[in-house]
């Protein structure tokens, strides 16, 4: 049985850990390199690392406080926001990271994605996509949720498998930071489509959400979350344990 995942997420804005509801109204948490330390002792399997402003004002992803963070972990670690090119991809390995996110940087060229594979390897390329539902269709959103491109979410990310990315993280603008459970429908959409690794992203409220992730849809990989685990109302080696109990295969 393949382990499952549990990830949590540090959305940096001006050097500091954030967090909104529905990709908005967003509110000072904590220092990023100090929460890094926490989670790589808190059991977490690895580390997501978003610059979440970067696409949106036109500039690189900030490189000094992701050193410092790569230097606190013994985790896997990605790292996304402002990824335009492969010399973004490569400042970013350069500072620690393992894995490379892109969003925006993809949409605007897509060829950015097989160009990544082809000299990274699939399994670094990591395509995030922040999906919302508009007239009843999963729309792909650019700009940390801002802007509607008018693309079909699933299509997008199934053309984006097949250009090279070796996995999927599926953000839910729907269910970010409301707490209510993830985008079931959302994710069993991309999952009949896409046959790559897909990490679960916004809506995680309780331990019972993880469950039903994990063992009402299989396909599944991981699950990411930020506010429950950053404000700890949930510990991730007790959700862990739980998920144990409940016979989910996870790393203690």
């Amino acid at each position: 049985m393949i382990t499952k995942r549990i990830i949590p997420c540090l959305d940096v804005k001006n050097g500091r850990v954030v967090k909104g509801v529905n990709f908005a109204g967003l509110q000072d948490l904590a220092d990023p390199v100090e929460m890094a330390r926490y989670y790589n002792a808190a059991g977490a399997d690895e580390l997501v690392f978003y610059d979440i402003t970067a696409s949106a004002e036109g500039r690189a992803l900030f490189t000094d406080i992701l050193r410092e963070v790569a230097r606190q972990i013994f985790i896997p670690l990605t790292v996304g926001g402002g990824i335009n090119t492969l010399a973004d991809f490569d400042r970013v390995l350069k500072c620690g990271a393992d894995k490379v996110s892109v969003n925006s940087g993809a949409i605007k060229n897509p060829a950015l994605i097989s160009a990544a594979a082809q000299k990274y390897g699939n399994q670094c390329v990591v395509l995030s996509a922040d999906i919302k539902r508009v007239d009843g269709k999963f729309m792909l959103f650019a700009k940390g949720g801002r802007e509607n491109t008018g693309m079909d979410a699933l299509d997008w990310l199934q053309q984006g498998v097949q250009n090279g990315a070796g996995e999927l993280v599926v953000n839910s603008i729907d269910t970010d930071g409301v707490k209510n459970g993830f985008d079931w429908q959302l994710l069993d959409a991309v999952a009949a489509r896409c046959a790559v690794p897909i990490i679960a992203s916004g809506g995680a409220g309780k331990k019972e959400d993880f469950r039903e992730l994990f063992v009402s849809h299989p396909a599944v990989d991981a699950g990411l979350a930020a506010s429950i685990f950053h404000t700890k109302q949930l510990e991730i080696r007790e959700l862990k344990q739980y998920l144990r109990q409940n016979g989910v295969e996870v790393r203690l």
